[in-house]
């Protein structure tokens, strides 16, 4: 768990700092990957507010809490930040994939371009290609929303995942960007 604790207008004693991964240990038996949190405490007049950004598994979940008293708004934006993640999981274990229609299945073909030397570039016409498939392979497309495909592709160790958006009834790709975020590919008809 990577933990960052910045302090705005105050000093962030060692005993806050405990306190504070104290607290998130909680966190840390939900979540399989690494989990990086953004603690922010700061003291405005007589409020003394606490926020937390939790980022794991694709999820950011945000909670931010005053009080009068460092302490206190610490173990309310933890208790706020412990609800919204057991909510998180308590949806993904009712999780049921659709049932509304069968799926569709579909070919993979990867392709290979081989690189060509000069002369052979030369005397290459220009209308032949020279592509050659190395992998076949057909696999199931379901229909499920956009929601539902990125918490399949969180499951999943793939990079992507083909589905039939359920809201469009077409064919589109979700994929995994590098900077943990999803990108979604679809047709434009």
């Amino acid at each position: 768990m990577n933990v960052t604790i910045t302090g705005r207008h105050m000093d962030v004693t060692s005993g806050l700092k405990s306190h504070i991964e104290d607290g998130l240990d909680r966190l840390r038996t939900h979540f399989d990957k690494v989990i990086d949190v953004d603690a922010i405490l700061s003291v405005e007049r007589h409020r003394h507010i606490a926020e937390f950004n939790l980022h794991a598994n694709g999820l950011r979940i945000n909670a931010k809490e005053s009080s009068g008293d460092m302490y206190g708004s610490v173990d309310a934006a933890l208790g706020k930040l412990d609800k919204q993640v057991l909510k998180h999981k308590s949806r993904i274990m009712r999780h049921k994939p659709r049932s509304v229609r069968e799926p569709q299945d579909f070919d993979h073909h990867v392709i290979d371009f081989p690189s060509l030397s000069e002369s052979d570039a030369q005397a290459a016409e220009p209308n032949s290609t020279n592509h050659r498939i190395v992998l076949k392979e057909k696999f199931s497309i379901k229909p499920m929303s956009v929601d539902e495909a990125a918490l399949q592709l969180d499951l999943q160790s793939d990079h992507f995942l083909v589905f039939e958006n359920a809201e469009t009834n077409k064919v589109n790709v979700l994929y995994a960007r590098n900077d943990e975020t999803y990108g979604l590919i679809e047709p434009p008809y």
